[in-house]
Formats: structure tokens, sequence, C-alpha cells
């Protein structure tokens, strides 16, 4: 398996990310302004009441620019609002502002992740709901946060340079109470349905880093379904068959194990957009129950075990890159009659099948242009069904 370092070029881009847009003007929000200080901030996150979804976990800030933002506030400059959505009552998501929220939140703790170490802690995030104390005391995973700063002013020394919390002196209290402009949004109507807030998370994402779908999606339709994702998404098996060692760092990999179930389940009431489908059958899993969520990692599990007989590259297109249509197609067809009768698959996919998949004249039509146009989606899930071969 390829040790790949760059995520960005281990998957196909097949148009995933088609534009769309709900109209908002069929829902009503609410906004409200508040003024939180930095110490309030800090516990709603220490607490849960504010939660850090799956996209923060990925810290991108560096030690550099988190510094920048402590001294602005420390200074009285003015920062940028934040943005949360009201889950429920005293249950808020961050909506933007991520960054500085968790900059603060580290400053605090007076530790930094490091950079190599943050998919790694994306993980225990996952595992614990939050980093422990452990962790953070662990310098494997954490250096201290001193504030990295220009040593030299114009005109004089500054005097911020290498502080860190417990070092602010007379300053702490100043940096304590700073207040910061928070703006709650909440979605009053439909109650059942919370699109509009995807999109706000969408439009609002600010400060150079896009965010992807799937990163917001985890954010909004969070569920024990997700965290099932989560585990199959690291088993030796799976990684294999992606081309890559470690969880992209944005997501792909879980998305694409959710179109593979989202195909399986609903594939034959698809509609466009993608990404529409997607959020739609994510809420619906939601309310999935504990023994359901078991059945369809254990079927997962067969289907790796189906796959043991085919190569590395075995869901990889032509240039090499894995590819989305050639998974979920796969996968679908293989796990059909199983999860129609609630059971496993039984046999190994046959590799001579799957090569012919991938040079099938009807599906690689189907796949190389306006992948997410029903009638394309329909046709893929068609040949593979009659083509794909399970030898038992």
């Amino acid at each position: 398996m390829e040790n790949r370092t760059d995520q960005e070029s281990w998957y196909d881009d097949e148009s995933t990310y088609e534009e769309w847009e709900y109209p908002l003007h069929e829902y009503e929000l609410t906004a409200s302004p508040n003024d939180f200080n930095v110490i309030t901030l800090f516990n709603f996150i220490e607490s849960g009441t504010v939660k850090i979804p799956g996209f923060q976990r990925n810290y991108v800030w560096d030690l550099k620019r988190a510094s920048k933002l402590i001294e602005s506030m420390i200074i009285g400059l003015p920062v940028p609002q934040i943005f949360l959505y009201e889950e429920s009552r005293n249950r808020f998501l961050v909506i933007d502002g991520q960054q500085r929220l968790m900059s603060i939140y580290y400053f605090i703790k007076q530790r930094f992740p490091k950079k190599e170490k943050r998919t790694e802690l994306r993980r225990i995030f996952d595992e614990h709901g939050k980093i422990p104390d452990e962790i953070l005391e662990n310098d494997h995973y954490f250096t201290k946060f001193n504030l990295n700063l220009p040593e030299q002013l114009p005109n004089q020394r500054n005097k911020f340079s290498r502080l860190n919390y417990s070092t602010l002196s007379e300053y702490r209290s100043a940096f304590d109470l700073r207040p910061i402009r928070s703006v709650i949004v909440k979605q009053v109507s439909p109650k059942d349905d919370n699109s509009a807030i995807y999109e706000i998370f969408n439009r609002l994402n600010s400060g150079g880093i896009n965010l992807m779908p799937q990163e917001i999606r985890m954010s909004l339709y969070h569920s024990i379904f997700y965290d099932m994702l989560y585990r199959v998404n690291i088993k030796k098996e799976w990684r294999r068959l992606t081309g890559i060692t470690e969880p992209d760092l944005h997501m792909k990999d879980i998305e694409f194990l959710l179109r593979g179930f989202a195909m399986l389940i609903n594939g034959d009431k698809y509609n466009p957009s993608m990404v529409k489908f997607l959020n739609a059958f994510s809420l619906h899993a939601r309310d999935y129950e504990n023994e359901g969520v078991k059945y369809f990692e254990s079927l997962f599990e067969s289907f790796l075990e189906s796959c043991i007989n085919l190569s590395n590259d075995a869901f990889q297109s032509t240039v090499k890159r894995f590819s989305i249509t050639l998974f979920e197609s796969i996968f679908a067809t293989t796990c059909k009659e199983a999860y129609a009768n609630k059971k496993m698959v039984v046999g190994k996919i046959d590799p001579g099948s799957v090569s012919q998949m991938k040079t099938d004249s009807k599906f690689l039509a189907a796949a190389e242009k306006t992948t997410t146009s029903k009638s394309n989606l329909l046709t893929r899930l068609k040949r593979a069904s009659e083509i794909i071969k399970i030898i038992e």
C-alpha cells in the first residue's frame, strides 16, 4: 500500500461537491448576539455546552497565527465574531470561529497540538468525546503554548513574547474578561430539517480554511451510525483498499463509506444533488438504533472479507486513484442480497469481474461525466449487478 503524503491526490474528484443551494426564504431563523467573555467560552467548551464538531478536531492553525490572535485579545484589538448554532437548550455547535475558539482553549490549557499528531488526536477525540488530560499533558502530542511573537517591536521589546497563560501577570484578568461577540443562530422551522443550518455552515466558514461537505455533515448529523463509520474507516483491510494508510484529513474516506451505505439502502430512491441526498440519508441515520448499527458494522466487515482476494488497487481508476463510483457500485451490489435478508456477505468477489467492470464501456460512460445524475448512477448500479461475481 502506498503511504501517500498528498491526500488531495488519492481519490478521483468526481463532482461530489456540485453547487447547490437551499431556498433559505422558506426557513425561519433567529440570530441573537451575545457578548461572552473568554473564560465563559472556555468553560462552555470544557463542560460540553459548546460542542467542538468533527471538523474542528483537525486544528489547522500554526503557533504564530494562534499567538497573534491571543496578542490581539490581550491588547484590546477587535477580533471577528463567532457563530453558534443552538442545537437544543444549553447545547451549541460552533458554526464559524472554530480555529479562534480552539486557540483560546489551548492557550488557557497551556498546550499546543503537534501538527503531525493532529490526525491521531482526532481519533482520540472520537473515542473519548474530548481530549483527556493525560493526553494534553503528554509531550508526544503537545508542546508548551508560549506565545510565539516577534521579540522586538520598532521602538521597544515585545513584552508578550514567550509568555503563557500562567505568566500573563496583570494582563490575565483582562484576557479572561475580554468579551467576544457570539451570534447564536436557531432554526425555528421546520423543526425536523436542519438543512438551512448546513448552508449557513457552508457560507460562513472563513479564515482561509474551506470546509468540505462531509466536515459540515459530521457536525450536523453526528450519530452512532457515524461513530461506526469512524471505526470501520481505520480497519486495516479498508485502508489497504483506499490506498492510503492514514484517514483523510477532510473526511473524504468517511464520505465514501457513507455513500456506499446510502447506495445500498436508498440507492433506488436517489435524486440529485449528491450533497442533498447524503444529507437526507445522514439525517435519517440518526434514528438507527444500536442493534441496527452493529449489523451494518458486521455487514461491512463481511464485505471486507469478501475483498480478500482483490489487489490493493482494485478500486482504483486508470489514473491510480480511488474511484468512488467503482467502490459504491461494487459495495452496494455485493451487499444487496445479504442486506435484504439481514445476513452477512458470503463468498469472495471475483477479481476478474472487478477488472471487467473497470473496462466496461457502459459503466465507464456513466462514470466519466455527470456522475451524480440519477440515470448515470442507476446505470452504474445496474452494470455492477450484471458483472460482479461472488465465488462461494
